[in-house]
């Protein structure tokens, strides 16, 4: 099993952005945590971050021929971009969608997501952790639907 982890805008600066809202972990951290947990779960991981909508998208098409879903925390694109969303929809692959902050306890604008309605599920509010509870729920998911399809 295979799950592609994508950072979205500004997660590049975890550790230095407002520490108060997303803590001092920086993203390398972040990265090598989700990399530890995959070796314990048996499963491959790829990692990738970027500040561009379309480098994001693009990114997307490129994976989804060789994994089985995605861990997204897509940022601010979470808020805006509809061109991300039909990316994940359009590649067939579950999504999760993480979030470092509780999006419902912060600015109004941040309380919606357009990745929502089509996610697999969402954890937010846990730091760092968010990603490591979502990728243990992706791996049950995708084990699950591989179980089901096996006994179809």
């Amino acid at each position: 099993m295979r799950i592609a982890v994508l950072h979205g805008p500004n997660l590049n600066l975890l550790g230095t952005r407002e520490p108060e809202v997303y803590g001092r972990e920086t993203l390398a951290g972040i990265d090598e945590r989700i990399r530890a947990l995959a070796a314990e779960l048996g499963i491959e991981v790829e990692t990738y971050q970027s500040n561009v909508e379309g480098a994001l998208i693009d990114r997307i098409h490129e994976l989804a021929g060789r994994v089985d879903g995605f861990l997204i925390n897509a940022g601010a694109y979470t808020h805006t971009s509809i061109a991300l969303l039909d990316a994940l929809v359009g590649v067939g692959r579950p999504f999760v969608e993480v979030h470092l902050s509780n999006i419902h306890g912060r600015e109004a604008f941040r309380r919606r997501s357009l990745l929502a309605p089509r996610a697999a599920g969402i954890v937010m509010g846990f730091g760092a952790d968010s990603y490591l509870l979502g990728l243990r729920g992706l791996t049950l998911r995708l084990r699950a639907d591989a179980r089901g399809t096996e006994e179809a």
